[in-house]
């Protein structure tokens, strides 16, 4: 099953992620759920990151939970808030 991880950082969260940013990329890598993408949100500036969003594969909402509890940026208190979404993927138009 699919899910929708949208997380928006704390307004001075900043130094927080970028010093908890290789530890975020190693629990990544090691996960029990599968990241299928995933990467920073950004202001309209195109740089400044603003939050992360998540498209994960996982056997249950569960697991996503304990996942994101889980993760370096949630315990640095990077993130203000949360919202976790099951996913039906139905268009891909990319090939």
């Amino acid at each position: 099953m699919h899910f929708i991880v949208h997380c928006l950082d704390h307004e001075d969260a900043l130094q927080r992620r970028l010093s908890n940013y290789e530890a975020h990329k190693e629990y990544l890598s090691k996960a029990k759920v599968r990241s299928v993408i995933s990467g920073p949100l950004v202001s309209d500036d195109g740089q400044t990151m603003i939050g992360s969003c998540f498209l994960l594969e996982a056997e249950s909402k569960e697991d996503v939970i304990d996942f994101n509890r889980n993760d370096p940026f949630n315990a640095a208190g990077v993130w203000r808030q949360v919202d976790i979404h099951a996913f039906l993927k139905r268009v891909d138009n990319r090939s």
